[in-house]
């Protein structure tokens, strides 16, 4: 018998934020979604703050440079000014804010995998859709062993038996949908 299902990755807390701190040797920062505007004249800089884990000291992540005031989404604008934290992960889920800031993110405990019950005893094949609300890059291992309640070895031992098998590439981050099929 054949079964499908549907995962939904999302996220569930900001991610951590690896940088070398200038004061101190810790490599994590740690944000609450809070950014700082500056105005000149009709140009707005944007920063979102973020706090070293161990000494607490602040670094500003570019988000805006130099941009006109009327360039600016009236929405995003206003959520700068309120502090909204989801504004803050959505910005961080953009590749361009982690490059121009120098930054990675992990984020090893900020995502959950929700997933539509399936009967699994009775299913000899299961096809598995894989969607991403965010673009949260993880190991496709990972997703796949949260998803199946088995450990990341066992994942990959079925991959390369070709038990689970699938037309996209099933090792390295992915944070884009993806499919699957398992053949138990």
């Amino acid at each position: 018998m054949r079964a499908s299902t549907q995962w939904r990755v999302r996220p569930t807390t900001l991610p951590t934020i690896r940088r070398r701190c200038r004061s101190c040797p810790s490599m994590e920062f740690h944000t609450q979604g809070r950014f700082r505007v500056n105005a000149n004249h009709k140009l707005l800089d944007v920063w979102l703050l973020a706090l070293c884990a161990q000494c607490g000291e602040t670094i500003k992540l570019t988000v805006l440079e130099r941009a006109h005031v009327r360039s600016i989404d009236p929405a995003a604008l206003d959520g700068f000014h309120e502090n909204d934290a989801s504004l803050a992960a959505r910005l961080l889920t953009e590749p361009r804010l982690t490059q121009r800031n120098g930054i990675a993110l992990d984020w090893a405990d900020g995502w959950r995998l929700d997933m539509d019950p399936v009967d699994l005893p009775k299913a000899d094949i299961l096809d598995v859709s894989v969607e991403f609300t965010h673009h949260i890059p993880l190991r496709v291992t990972t997703v796949i062993a949260t998803g199946l309640e088995m450990s990341g070895s066992e994942v990959a031992k079925h991959i390369a038996s070709g038990v689970i098998s699938s037309d996209d590439k099933l090792s390295g981050r992915r944070g884009r949908d993806f499919s699957f099929v398992v053949r138990w």
